[in-house]
């Protein structure tokens, strides 16, 4: 039967692969928050959420004190259902960070199940409509970077044959984000993708200046000029300049997205897995995106959100950050420079319980 009969949580510190800083922080670590189910049947599968340093310690008391006891009983099958329950228990936390994190490592870990359930990896069972997505590399481009480095890596990626980089920008002076843009412009041609992320450091002046300085050199996007609340502002901004404005990463609920759909202030769409409650909220906002002929490129997460980047049509890029690869006994695939979605049945990570043990906050 597939009746859930054990559910369990737990945070573990996951160290940084490389230092990793932009416009309004520094990624300290990777705040790992696991959960695991068993069922009647002898089946099991496991869910996560992450923050970036601060946090994990109340996403696991939500999970502990409030949502896992409900969950020993209930049909696993039945995901939306339990996923509506957990979330009006608590309505009184929604819509925000904390909640939307702990619904999501219930979700991924029920998703975990379904697919072995079925035999079928997730990026086939939640659509299927590719295995291989393009990558663009963010490593190479942190804020904190001098622009040898900025170069030195972009054509690293080019030569990889990954299909984008991203370039942090939000320097205290737009002269200095135009500078190290033009650096890389130059250096790797017309033809590589070249991604903007300002981290909601911006005002709306300052981002329509950004945006001025950035155009001649034509980058793919410009991600997160201003904070996710200036819906407004992203909106005027999308009107004013040539440059696709991507939003996504600070949004925690389905109709957050809608209302910047709607507005006409994103052009392309990074909804994060773990910060809008998991794959079901997930699958919502991407064939949303696809009523209003939106692109996904989803925030982080590479290992989970190559799978759902296959499953929908309107997946157009995964973020490689290598983040899991202490922790798992597999990585992320890559085949002439794209990302190979897993075959095996689940979500496609091969957990190493024993080096999560190892990081394991008490």
């Amino acid at each position: 039967m597939s009746i859930i009969t054990n559910a369990t949580a737990l945070l573990a510190d996951i160290a940084v692969e490389t230092d990793r800083t932009d416009a309004v922080q520094s990624f300290v670590k990777q705040e790992t928050i696991l959960v695991h189910l068993a069922t009647a049947d002898g089946m099991e599968g496991t869910g996560y959420a992450y923050t970036i340093g601060t946090g994990g310690t109340s996403v696991l008391a939500l999970l502990r004190d409030h949502l896992l006891p409900l969950l020993a009983g209930k049909d696993a099958r039945n995901i939306e259902g339990i996923w509506q329950e957990l979330f009006g228990l608590t309505r009184a936390t929604t819509t925000g960070a904390i909640t939307s994190l702990a619904l999501a490592a219930v979700d991924t870990a029920l998703w975990d199940l379904r697919c072995k359930r079925a035999g079928e990896p997730l990026w086939r069972l939640a659509g299927g409509h590719r295995q291989e997505i393009p990558v663009y590399d963010t490593e190479g481009g942190w804020l904190h970077l001098g622009i040898e480095d900025l170069v030195k890596s972009a054509l690293a990626a080019q030569d990889a044959q990954f299909s984008g980089v991203k370039i942090k920008v939000g320097k205290p002076h737009i002269a200095d984000d135009e500078e190290r843009l033009r650096a890389v412009r130059e250096a790797v041609g017309p033809y590589l993708h070249i991604m903007t992320d300002a981290n909601g450091s911006q005002s709306l002046s300052s981002a329509l200046q950004l945006a001025a300085a950035l155009e001649p050199y034509d980058p793919y996007w410009l991600e997160e000029p201003m904070p996710a609340d200036d819906i407004r502002g992203h909106a005027r901004l999308a009107r004013s300049t040539r440059i696709p404005i991507a939003v996504g990463e600070s949004m925690y609920s389905p109709m957050q997205f809608r209302t910047y759909l709607e507005a006409g202030g994103a052009s392309v769409v990074q909804v994060d897995v773990a910060r809008v409650g998991g794959i079901t909220p997930w699958l919502k906002v991407a064939h949303l995106a696809e009523t209003f002929n939106v692109k996904v490129c989803p925030h982080f997460l590479m290992e989970l959100h190559v799978s759902l980047v296959a499953a929908v049509a309107n997946g157009a890029y995964v973020e490689y950050i290598p983040q899991l690869r202490a922790v798992t006994r597999t990585e992320l695939v890559l085949r002439d420079g794209r990302a190979v979605a897993p075959d095996e049945p689940g979500i496609g990570i091969d957990w190493n319980m024993d080096a999560i043990d190892d990081r394991r906050v008490s």
